[in-house]
């Protein structure tokens, strides 16, 4: 390793530093902080990030960087950092144009809103969080102005989420998609309606004891490998995951006493991404190879685990007795009334509850949500209404309040505008992986009835996970699947799994 080589690495460390401080305030503020505490959190948060923003835009980062690209230096370099090199000059040269105040100001403002979105959540009331949204909408498009000048704002945040990917190729993905799913959902929710049952809902109306509830996540968590040597769970209003590195990877849950399906599906969700997280390639930790940025590619991994596994009957053949150990009403439930309540479909109006299959829709929702802000420029005050119309037209639904309708979600709250079809992206993904793993390791059935998931995660690390961030969604699909991507392997996977269930 040449000496500047050597000088990038200790600055990078340093830097790290200051994000491993912004970090513990974050996971502290969603998961434990008091109300009355929050305002010291959000300067100490400001005056850190602040700190690595004004770090990372350095001359002396930007000098660094110079003397890594000349030819010389940079063909010394091995693949990691060439990498580490390329990524980060880009990245620093986008920086570079944000002015350090206007950072600032957007980093307080960013945590001021998360806190009010959570007290306009609890109150069911749009108006106390309206104002703080239309400062993230109006800060998004300034900072997007610096960092991608001349480029339409929503592909910039879009290209900002999933490399590679603008509205136009979403567009034909979600529109392919929806061509065959939306008469599919209707005749599943046909033949769903003449099997209601109604003795059988009432197996799952009781109160769960919450501390079963968190005994179940850890037995489930354990089970599909998210290390515990390396990671924890908090408990938040919204669950997510965040990581220091891959030795300190942490994931949240909520929980709810007469809803125990929610927090189970929630841990093997974020138990995906912690996965992934654990095991990139340690040598990337803190640097721009570690990680991973795409978020298409981290919602494969976590809708992987909680819908083309989790969401099987093989599943939970190994461990549905254990289920009813750890909380006792199940073992009053049948196998096969759950394995039908866990693939129930039904318009619902929460995403993070919705089946597989209607998900779809409420992505597709949020991504047109989101051109409208950006594209049509609907005032923030108009949102609600919006949102409730299209709840109508994809999901035949009205909230009856701001709480269960736009509120329910955080993610627009720290400015994740472009976000939101990474998760559609995500499930679109895994129908190439399932075709793929299938042809590699023969059937996933076979393989979960006989306990053996522990080689699907293995293939899975092997992989995708060990590279963190250094293929582009394209390449990954490409080393993986040999192929572009495509809407049409999940189709596949929703038609045959949903005609099977319901006998269409």
């Amino acid at each position: 390793m040449s000496k500047k080589s050597e000088e990038l690495q200790a600055y990078l460390k340093e830097i790290s530093l200051y994000d491993h401080v912004v970090e513990l305030l974050y996971w502290d503020m969603e998961t434990s902080v008091p109300k009355l505490g929050q305002a010291a959190h959000v300067e100490a948060m400001t005056k850190f990030s602040t700190d690595s923003f004004t770090m990372s835009t350095s001359e002396k980062m930007g000098a660094l960087l110079d003397a890594l690209a000349e030819p010389e230096e940079y063909e010394a370099l091995d693949d990691m950092w060439k990498f580490i090199v390329t990524r980060m000059k880009r990245d620093y040269d986008k920086n570079k144009r944000i002015p350090v105040e206007l950072y600032e100001a957007f980093t307080r403002e960013r945590a001021e809103s998360g806190n009010a979105w959570r007290e306009a959540k609890n109150a069911s009331d749009f108006a106390m969080f309206a104002p703080h949204l239309k400062k993230m909408i109006e800060r998004t498009r300034e900072i997007t102005a610096y960092t991608d000048p001349g480029k339409e704002v929503y592909d910039a945040l879009l290209d900002q989420y999933e490399e590679g990917m603008d509205s136009a190729s979403i567009d034909k993905l979600f529109e392919e998609l929806k061509a065959e799913l939306v008469p599919l959902v209707d005749k599943i929710l046909e033949a769903q309606s003449r099997r209601e049952d109604a003795q059988e809902d009432a197996l799952f109306r009781k109160t769960f004891d919450v501390n079963g509830q968190r005994a179940v996540q850890d037995m489930l968590l354990e089970y599909i490998g998210f290390r515990r040597d390396a990671g924890c769970v908090g408990e938040t209003e919204h669950p997510f995951t965040l990581n220091f590195n891959s030795k300190d990877v942490r994931i949240s849950n909520h929980y709810h006493e007469d809803e125990p399906i929610s927090a189970m599906f929630s841990a093997i969700h974020e138990g995906g991404h912690g996965i992934f997280e654990q095991n990139v390639n340690p040598d990337y930790d803190n640097t721009a190879a570690g990680s991973c940025s795409y978020m298409g590619i981290h919602e494969s991994q976590s809708r992987f685990y909680e819908n083309i596994l989790g969401r099987r009957r093989s599943f939970w053949t190994p461990i549905y007795d254990r289920l009813g150990e750890l909380l006792p009403e199940f073992k009053e439930i049948p196998f096969d009334a759950f394995y039908r309540r866990i693939n129930r479909v039904k318009n619902s109006l929460i995403r993070t509850e919705a089946d597989e299959v209607t998900y779809c829709f409420h992505i597709i929702l949020r991504y047109e949500m989101e051109k409208a802000i950006f594209r049509d420029h609907v005032a923030v005050e108009d949102l609600p209404a919006l949102w409730n119309q299209k709840m109508q037209e994809y999901l035949h639904i009205t909230p009856q309040n701001d709480a269960e309708g736009i509120l329910q979600d955080m993610h627009w709250s720290d400015g994740s505008f472009g976000y939101f079809p990474s998760y559609l992206l995500g499930s679109i993904y895994d129908g190439m992986y399932l075709e793929t793993v299938e042809e590699e390791l023969g059937s996933v059935d076979r393989l979960l009835e006989e306990g053996r998931i522990g080689e699907i995660t293995k293939w899975l690390n092997t992989h995708i996970h060990q590279y963190g961030s250094t293929r582009t969604p394209k390449e990954v699909l490409a080393a993986v699947c040999g192929r572009e991507v495509s809407a049409k392997p999940l189709m596949r996977y929703f038609t045959e799994k949903y005609t099977e269930i319901y006998d269409l």
